[in-house]
């Protein structure tokens, strides 16, 4: 812009015959274009394409749910879907994951963010929009896995289209199906074939100009379901799902295997006997039992996204491939509590928390982490199951302790949930949360 008016300056001091209006207009023009070129500028910069968020860590990613009840019947509302972005958008979330749009809730998630936006430019949110996936008879006592729901399916996925016409700007990618091929989704799973076809389906209209060309298509299922786990998973249809998808989007849980594989689990305890600090108290002793525990489940879900790039990787080398989900909960009655593994517990979702941001960072892996809210609706009939605690936030917005160095940062100073100002879990007194870390039993 300097060098556009010193030249015009220079115009305007020589023996030019121009009449005094023409530099004028020519200085009205070269502010017009550099008033576009600006706008054009921030537009490019303010809406990024799938391949420059997945994997970049100043586009940090979660999943999000924001239903506040014991039902989904109570949707939240624009205003508490607002509460929520502001807080996500301060901890530094920049990539959102929703899981259907039957409901209202992704659609009024998309338009909360276009409000936000609008309100203020600088706020940058993109999702990640789900379309939930059924198999014939899906959610009764005779599912049909051989065959698909295609009536609910179908319009699943226009739903989808709609809503990524309607808001291309913030929908970069759309999910076909969630842990809709893994064989123990045993209430809706489909093939490998339905899923490809419907991706097919939306590459098509991306070819046809009727979506974005720079959309991104996946799937985002189990780390067995893309060729991970056992030979019963590998076929052709699967193989050209990985050709067709533009990444793969797998999930992975060390802390649910600490029950249904508990020999990681168990080998970690093992290996932690030879490490113990003769000299160091029975509290630090624990906390280092803990913390080496926690190491060895990052490198086992490490080992998982290995499994999952040897195979997909032999079927397309260039395919780019990133966690689509992986959580750790912080309470649990059942499975994973006093009783079962003793892996729930803020101490250890803050330590797989940080340790999975820290590598999946390093390597440039997108990773969704499950999620940022307690959702009570997971398991309404019994308040201390894991499922409704996988949050980074109480329902009532309290911090855990992943998130206490954020609240003393003083990131989310002014918002709220709730009514309420986020605030840390256990008032913020280390020794108070210390007590309540679960120290795996042999």
């Amino acid at each position: 812009m300097r060098q556009n008016i010193t030249a015009l300056g220079m115009m305007l001091n020589s023996n030019s015959v121009w009449p005094i209006t023409t530099p004028i207009i020519g200085l009205l023009f070269l502010l017009a274009i550099f008033s576009c070129s600006q706008n054009n500028h921030e537009q490019k910069m303010s809406n990024k394409s799938a391949s420059e968020i997945l994997g970049n860590p100043e586009y940090t990613a979660i999943s999000y749910g924001g239903y506040r009840g014991k039902t989904r019947s109570q949707q939240p509302s624009l205003d508490d879907l607002k509460e929520d972005l502001l807080i996500m958008h301060a901890l530094g979330i920049r990539v959102l994951r929703t899981y259907n749009v039957q409901l209202p809730h992704a659609s009024n998630v998309v338009k909360a963010i276009d409000e936000l936006k609008t309100e203020n430019p600088e706020f940058e949110m993109y999702v990640m929009l789900g379309a939930w996936i059924d198999c014939a008879g899906a959610w009764t006592d005779a599912p049909n896995h051989s065959l698909e729901d295609y009536e609910a399916n179908k319009g699943e996925i226009q739903r989808a289209v709609e809503l990524t016409k309607q808001y291309p700007e913030i929908i970069k990618v759309i999910a076909v199906g969630n842990e809709a091929m893994v064989h123990w989704a045993a209430s809706y799973f489909v093939s490998p074939k339905v899923i490809l076809n419907w991706v097919k389906h939306l590459q098509e209209l991306k070819v046809s100009g009727d979506l974005p060309s720079d959309l991104w298509i996946t799937s985002s299922d189990n780390f067995a379901s893309w060729g991970g786990g056992g030979a019963e998973y590998h076929n052709n249809d699967l193989n050209e799902l990985i050709k067709a998808v533009d990444y793969v989007s797998l999930h992975t849980y060390p802390f649910h295997d600490t029950h249904y594989n508990p020999n990681c689990w168990k080998d970690t305890l093992d290996r932690l006997n030879d490490v113990k600090n003769d000299f160091a108290s029975d509290s630090m002793n624990s906390l280092l039992v803990v913390e080496q525990a926690m190491s060895r489940a990052i490198e086992y879900s490490q080992g998982q996204y290995q499994q999952v790039a040897e195979y997909v990787h032999r079927i397309d080398e260039d395919k780019p491939i990133h966690i689509g989900e992986t959580g750790w909960a912080s309470i649990s009655d059942g499975f994973y509590g006093p009783e079962g593994s003793r892996a729930a517990d803020e101490y250890k979702q803050a330590l797989f928390y940080h340790g999975m941001r820290e590598w999946t960072h390093r390597e440039g892996i997108g990773c969704f982490f499950f999620e940022a809210f307690d959702e009570p609706w997971k398991s309404a009939s019994n308040p201390t199951d894991s499922e409704n605690h996988f949050g980074l936030f109480t329902v009532k917005g309290e911090a855990k302790y992943a998130v206490w160095s954020d609240v003393d940062s003083g990131k989310f100073e002014g918002l709220q949930r709730n009514g309420n100002a986020i605030v840390k879990t256990y008032s913020g007194e280390l020794e108070l949360l210390e007590r309540h870390v679960l120290i795996p039993a042999n």
